[in-house]
């Protein structure tokens, strides 16, 4: 068995001899390399460091692999920040009292990338370092406004009055159906703007979708199943934390879903009719979900954990086998009791370089 390529923990360092970058350029051979992030948890959900690389078995489509590189130490991270403007104007201005620290979460080596999104998605600010322009977005954000989801007016006054002839009400035996209008909440369209941005940074940057939601999806242009294959071609994961409804008791078992085994050809079932659909990407993409009680210190621990979780991952590597572009399982397993792997479910070969 060849050896593995092995960074000892904390041996990175910021130059061009970083493995990181060989990486991505050696064998200097025509071959794709599958990256798999992997984030491994004590029942207690604490994370579980010093594990080596003969600590973990790396299956692709129930067949073991060759691992050429193996790290667990932190990458800089390329992180698209997606806030939820669609959300009752009272749980938005919540967040936007936790965005400093939301900022401090991130290091002096991350870029970040703000968007926002309701019925339509906007790139607030493109990648920049967490410096003082960061902070004038974050100010910035301050000053949007969520929705005013009251309930509808359905009697009193205000309510509606049925037919009137000569300003006096009539009675009627039919009453008034009261439809309150469904508001577009397209966090498929933002992820995938996101996740195409994102494609053409670094590649040696872990990289990140941060979502602030409820998980509320309807409206999209972009379906689950198209948007899902852009991230996991392009390696990226989607870390959430789960605000407003989301954050409702009960709501954190949702987290507890893991999808192992995507059966690929029925995607489509995922395209509609969910009402916290980010468990799903999380689930999929192998990030994770914390989920923020209404308190500001709530939200702001949500914030660390998250972010930490993104940053401190194991990082293994093997050579894709040339072949179908579909869709490949990848399922990795540790030889360790009682713990729990947060990994992607599978994904996409690139087209093989020429």
């Amino acid at each position: 068995m060849p050896p593995v390529t092995t960074v000892p923990e904390g041996s990175v360092a910021p130059d061009k001899e970083n493995a990181r970058d060989d990486l991505y350029t050696l064998p200097p051979v025509t071959v794709n390399y599958v990256v798999v992030p992997v984030m491994v948890k004590d029942n207690d959900g604490r994370l579980v460091n010093g594990l080596l690389p003969k600590d973990f078995t790396v299956l692709e489509n129930g067949q073991k692999q060759t691992l050429k590189f193996f790290t667990s130490d932190s990458f800089p991270l390329s992180v698209a920040v997606l806030f939820d403007l669609g959300m009752p104007d009272v749980a938005v201005r919540k967040i936007q009292d936790t965005l400093p620290a939301l900022q401090g979460a991130f290091s002096q080596f991350d870029e970040v990338a703000i968007y926002t999104y309701s019925s339509t998605v906007s790139r607030v600010s493109d990648y920049a370092a967490v410096t003082q322009r960061l902070t004038a977005v974050m100010n910035q954000l301050k000053t949007y406004t969520g929705a005013n989801n009251g309930p509808p007016v359905t009697s009193g006054p205000l309510g509606p009055q049925g037919p009137i002839i000569n300003g006096h009400p009539i009675d009627s035996q039919v009453q008034p159906v009261i439809t309150p209008p469904k508001t577009a909440r397209v966090i498929n369209d933002a992820i995938l703007m996101a996740a195409r941005d994102l494609s053409r940074r670094d590649p040696t940057r872990r990289k990140i979708i941060f979502v602030i939601s409820d998980g509320r999806e309807m409206g999209s242009d972009a379906s689950y199943a198209d948007t899902l294959k852009v991230l996991l071609t392009q390696n990226i994961i989607v870390y959430a934390v789960g605000v407003d409804s989301a954050a409702l008791p009960g709501y954190g078992k949702l987290q507890k879903i893991h999808l192992p085994r995507l059966n690929v050809p029925g995607l489509a079932d995922f395209n509609a009719g969910y009402g916290n659909i980010l468990p799903k990407y999380v689930s999929a993409t192998g990030g994770g979900t914390v989920y923020a009680e209404n308190a500001k210190a709530d939200i702001e621990r949500a914030y660390n954990r998250a972010i930490g979780d993104a940053r401190n991952q194991y990082t293994m590597a093997y050579a894709a086998k040339p072949g179908s572009s579909g869709y490949r399982e990848i399922e990795v397993r540790v030889r360790r009791p009682e713990v729990k792997v947060y990994t992607k479910a599978g994904y996409y070969p690139l087209p093989a370089p020429k």
